[in-house]
């Protein structure tokens, strides 16, 4: 199994749930400053020249929402995934939010020319940043941890994505000193050894 994988990036939030899985892979660094993920031979793995790519028994998946559901059920015993249906939804939600609205809101500090072509367009979305993330940072606060995890007292794949992001916060522009339960909520995701391992890996 190999994941590829650019430093910080959404990448860490598969390598992490392979760890917790106890999934043996390996981490493949794809140079995005050199621009490698835009280049032959990455873009015959993942044309969308984005990371994660996961290959695995000559099979290649991408999306990191959908990597990481392919973990839960490929090691179901980890308990990645709640079986309750409500509670399922519920981490969906959550990690569906993180995708398509935080993901998206830090995006726009370095990634502007994805939706812009004028420069200062480009500052424009830069500078509205801190604020957009700050926001979604009071929505998570207020609505979705619901306990010391996203499900209240279990961990699952929600958390796993949203102290990916949460990682991001600092450059993003965001106190975290507003935020006590976020930066409770990260420092005991930073005590779990698959968090542990990932930063060795250099994936972080």
């Amino acid at each position: 199994m190999q994941l590829y994988f650019s430093r910080s990036s959404v990448a860490s939030t598969v390598g992490i749930a392979l760890e917790e899985a106890g999934l043996a892979f390996e981490a493949v660094k794809v140079d995005f400053a050199n621009a490698a993920q835009t280049k032959e031979p990455y873009t015959r793995l993942n044309p969308k020249a984005r990371v994660p790519t996961l290959v695995h028994d000559g099979k290649t998946l991408t999306e990191a929402g959908a990597l990481l559901e392919y973990i839960a059920d490929l090691a179901p015993e980890a308990g990645l995934r709640p079986t309750d249906p409500v509670e399922k939804a519920r981490m969906r939600e959550a990690m569906f939010y993180f995708a398509s609205t935080m993901h998206v809101n830090h995006a726009h500090r370095q990634r502007g020319a994805r939706w812009a072509s004028l420069e200062s367009s480009f500052e424009d979305m830069r500078n509205k940043v801190a604020e957009n993330m700050a926001g979604c940072c009071a929505f998570v606060s207020d609505h979705m941890l619901r306990g010391p995890f996203v499900l209240g007292a279990q961990f699952s794949l929600a958390d796993i994505y949203l102290y990916v992001i949460c990682t991001w916060l600092q450059d993003d522009g965001v106190d975290l000193d507003d935020f006590p339960k976020i930066q409770d909520f990260m420092k005991m995701m930073e005590t779990r050894a698959s968090v542990q391992a990932v930063q060795e890996r250099g994936m972080m």
